[in-house]
């Protein structure tokens, strides 16, 4: 191929982008309009195709982890089960949380409803800015990918300042009110869990404030005609400290344990917990953020999860591993940054795996 036709082909691909995003149509306006092939802006490099393989059936690979027993003489137990997770592969998913099964019933079921509403409702809100607190879109990497993955997204501001309430489309405001109000409590109580796990006092990370400044997004996958050629989201670490998930029962999240992918198959009533990058760094690398992705939907009926990303909510101050956990043995293995020079650097580079954290490394 000469420069002339590359040249063509990367005009042609943004013009496809372009075409796509002032559509707003998102991916189930795709869908419904009567696509039965994938546009080629959605069609992933054969190095990501290769691995879309069905994952080996490990049923023990990610703990799930009771909560019940956290106030009670068996806590230190549990806060070992934390640590463990943490540390081995920066997954787990929690069983007697706290949150009523029927409060993430109604959640799912409302993120849901915003995003099977006619397509007029949705446009009114597709845009990239989160000037008012809550927008919807199609792939937050749309413009940095090397392709665009098959899902669409609900996002809402829900601290420490919540979003514009009114913007918040009425079809699932009051459960997203409700379900923020809940995910606060537990993420409450993970955090002193895991900061106990550092050894360190359980409100360590309360005290940085790593519990104020929440962003849920909802994400709907509809059916995929290709599912062999895309993915729902790319392999990817969180940015955050933690991430808090919801997910329906209909699966497609997949872990990477060693060298291989496990499904992380959903647990009735369970939520799934996730280290975040800034989480790892702050540990000194003693937990770690996980890679994960979303393989692309084959079924008919729409997958929905909901997660909330728990940050900092100090911008201006400066992070580095905690010094309770660096020594002449094991020295801080990430330099000294703001969180504004962190997110600057996240809005800058695709959902590629670990280039952010490695970014920060002395």
């Amino acid at each position: 191929m000469d420069i002339t036709d590359t040249t063509q082909q990367a005009f042609d691909r943004a013009q496809e982008l372009k075409r796509f995003e002032e559509s707003k149509l998102g991916v189930k306006g795709l869908l419904d309009s009567g696509l039965t092939s994938l546009p080629p802006l959605f069609i992933h490099p054969p190095e990501t195709l290769f691995t879309l393989k069905p994952a080996r059936p490990r049923p023990d690979s990610i703990p799930t982890i009771d909560l019940s027993c956290c106030d009670s003489f068996r806590r230190p137990s549990v806060v070992a089960e934390v640590a463990r997770a943490a540390c081995e592969l920066g997954f787990f998913q929690v069983v007697n949380h706290g949150v009523p099964t029927e409060v993430l019933d109604r959640t799912i079921a409302a993120v849901k409803a915003f995003h099977e509403q006619p397509m007029e409702a949705k446009a009114k809100i597709y845009r990239r800015e989160m000037g008012t607190g809550v927008s919807f879109f199609s792939n937050i990497d749309l413009f940095l990918s090397k392709a665009a993955s098959w899902r669409d997204t609900l996002r809402i501001g829900l601290g420490p300042k919540l979003a514009d309430v009114e913007e918040i489309p009425e079809v699932c405001r009051n459960k997203v009110l409700e379900w923020n109000q809940q995910a606060q409590q537990l993420g409450s109580l993970l955090l002193g869990l895991l900061s106990e796990g550092l050894g360190l006092s359980p409100g360590k990370l309360q005290e940085l404030k790593c519990l104020e400044k929440r962003v849920m997004v909802g994400h709907y996958y509809p059916h995929c005609p290709q599912p062999n050629l895309t993915v729902g989201l790319t392999s990817h670490t969180d940015s955050g400290v933690i991430t808090l998930l919801l997910q329906d029962k209909i699966g497609g999240l997949q872990v990477k344990h060693g060298d291989e992918w496990v499904d992380l198959a959903p647990v009735p009533g369970a939520l799934v917990v996730n280290i975040g990058d800034i989480l790892q760094i702050m540990s000194n690398d003693e937990y770690k953020s996980g890679d994960h992705r979303v393989l692309a939907n084959p079924n008919r009926e729409p997958r929905v999860s909901i997660a909330v990303f728990f940050y900092p909510n100090n911008h201006e101050k400066e992070f580095r591993p905690f010094p309770e956990l660096v020594s002449s043995d094991k020295p801080a293995t990430y330099r000294q940054f703001t969180l504004d020079e962190y997110m600057r650097r996240f809005f800058t580079k695709g959902l590629d795996g670990k280039s952010l954290i490695n970014y920060f490394r002395a």
